[in-house]
């Protein structure tokens, strides 16, 4: 198959690497210094087992260009929800045929915009539930291998399925687009909006009775969002999301202990991505479309969702400095004071 992919970020330069590594056709858009540096060193995708060199693909620094040399059959967004918008504006702005999106992002507006733009026939859904972590330009760790999902329903899905497996990416068919896609959203949830506002691993939040409290209502409005759209909680791939949901609803005494040991344990002192984002200074996260999306979605739907929509309100303040960085640095009580209001 042939791949166009939108950044040659963690997941574009795993997925597509991987890809390319397998025989598919890959061309990435990118800035121009990133694209010299994978000309002159390639793509490097370390696995457990081993590292591939990958330099049997094409960079283009702009839309046109590459478009120029299409038609391709997919199209790949591994961007961050916020540029959504901007890269469909620039794709069709090329005049040139814009073939079907498939969205590997975080969050459950992305295929809508990409829908509304392109059409509901140039949309597939996806999700990567595979850990991953970026060292340097061009170059990937594979953290933990899991899978990526792909949702039915669109021809291209099932070949896109079997090109997935054929890379090695373990790719898994969903029958249900909006269920996958919220399934993954509870899993972004977890520990990463918190994290960010308190300044804490994701060990210490869920260690910490109150803070623990905070998470639990993050999810448990989630699923409750999820409930009243329809929407069933679905095991992603190497991810057991029925469980998390299902420990939501057992008393503190058993459910922390485990889930302090499941969610924090293994991260050691990686922070999540909204953490690296803030305290990074990037002025920037993806908070309005994880926690604002619950928030969004429980007022289409008549459900409340207070924690969600603090969490989302407090975090964006802190992103555009409205907000010292320290305001909430290890109080989870001047967090839960603000709920209480």
């Amino acid at each position: 198959m042939k791949f166009l992919f939108l950044g040659a970020g963690a997941i574009g330069t795993y997925v597509g690497g991987s890809l390319a590594a397998a025989g598919d056709e890959v061309t990435f858009i990118e800035r121009p210094e990133t694209a010299a540096v994978i000309a002159e060193h390639g793509l490097k995708v370390h696995t457990a087992d081993t590292t591939r060199v990958v330099r049997d693909v094409t960079v283009h620094g702009s839309a046109a260009e590459a478009l120029a040399h299409g038609p391709y059959d997919i199209g790949v967004f591994a961007l961050k929800s916020f540029d959504t918008q901007t890269a469909l504006d620039e794709l069709v702005a090329t005049g040139y045929e814009v073939p079907t999106i498939l969205s590997l992002q975080n969050g459950v507006d992305n295929e809508p915009t990409i829908a509304a733009t392109l059409g509901a026939d140039k949309v597939i859904a996806g999700t990567v539930a595979t850990a991953v972590s970026k060292p340097g330009v061009g170059e990937v760790v594979e953290e933990k291998h899991r899978g990526i999902g792909v949702a039915l329903g669109h021809p291209l899905a099932q070949p896109l399925v079997e090109a997935l497996d054929r890379a090695g990416l373990s790719g898994k068919a969903f029958d249900d687009a909006p269920s996958m896609k919220w399934s993954k959203l509870l899993t972004n949830l977890t520990g990463n909006a918190t994290s960010a506002i308190l300044d804490e691993t994701v060990a210490e939040l869920f260690a910490d009775k109150r803070s623990y409290a905070i998470e639990v209502a993050v999810l448990a409005e989630c699923l409750a969002v999820m409930k009243a759209k329809g929407y069933r909680v679905v095991d992603l791939p190497g991810t057991p999301v029925r469980a998390l949901a299902w420990a939501t609803k057992l008393p503190r005494f058993i459910a922390q202990p485990a889930l302090t040991k499941a969610l924090g344990a293994g991260r050691g002192d990686k922070m999540p991505s909204f953490h690296i984002d803030l305290h990074g200074g990037r002025g920037r996260t993806e908070v309005s479309f994880l926690n604002g999306a619950v928030a969004r979605g429980g007022e289409q739907a008549g459900v409340p969702t207070p924690v969600n929509a603090l969490l989302t309100d407090t975090l964006e303040a802190l992103s555009a400095g409205e907000l010292p960085l320290d305001a909430y640095r290890h109080d989870p009580d001047a967090l839960l004071a603000r709920l209480a209001r």
